[in-house]
């Protein structure tokens, strides 16, 4: 499943071409592209989706989407550790 995620700029590479930066989703920091939104700035919200910031957002529907996302178990889904869900998927299935 792709969500669009709200997460914080941290930081922006400036030089790089694409515009990126630095997005933390609740702990969990991915890059993404900031093309979209070329005046960003460090400490804004942003929404992500598919690596790409489509929109700014308030930091408190921010903060409730992540906690509403974290609860639903969706952030480990996005974010987690592929192969170990993978395994753990493999495991469950197995006949006992």
């Amino acid at each position: 499943m792709c969500l669009a995620v709200p997460g914080k700029v941290v930081a922006i590479d400036e030089g790089a071409d694409p515009l990126t930066g630095l997005i933390d989703f609740g702990g969990v920091r991915k890059q993404a592209c900031l093309e979209y939104l070329p005046d960003v700035r460090v400490g804004e919200y942003v929404i992500v989706h598919v690596g790409f910031a489509l929109q700014r957002l308030d930091e408190e529907s921010a903060r409730a989407s992540l906690e509403l996302f974290e609860q639903l178990g969706l952030l480990e889904e996005e974010f987690g550790d592929a192969w170990e869900q993978a395994d753990r998927q493999r495991s469950g299935s197995e006949v006992q």
